[in-house]
């Protein structure tokens, strides 16, 4: 990738990782009416990012959303390719593993 593209991409990116914090904090608070500092690094971590692309890459897509369609532009894109992998992460989270308490039979 030549340095004119890669810099497109990460100007791109660093505006798509500003409206994709702004969607989890709204989502955050509508969803579950508490500021959860934890989800939202989950939700917008490089590391969840890297599950679908490389981060970077990832973010542009989402700067190119709100540079065509806005916020809400934007939103649909997170709704429709983020999240639904973001939620199946959560439950996986949630239910994990069964671990044994060291409870003697």
């Amino acid at each position: 990738m030549g340095f004119d593209r890669r810099r497109k991409v990460l100007e791109e990116a660093w505006v798509g990782d500003a409206v994709l914090c702004l969607y989890a904090r709204e989502r955050i608070l509508r969803e579950d009416g508490v500021i959860d500092a934890e989800k939202l690094r989950r939700m917008t971590s490089n590391q969840f990012l890297a599950s679908l692309g490389e981060p970077s890459d990832v973010e542009a897509e989402i700067g190119r959303a709100y540079g065509e369609g806005g916020l809400a532009g934007a939103s649909a894109w997170i709704e429709e390719r983020l999240m639904p992998l973001f939620n199946r992460q959560e439950v996986k989270r949630v239910s994990g593993p069964k671990r044994n308490r060291g409870d003697a039979v």
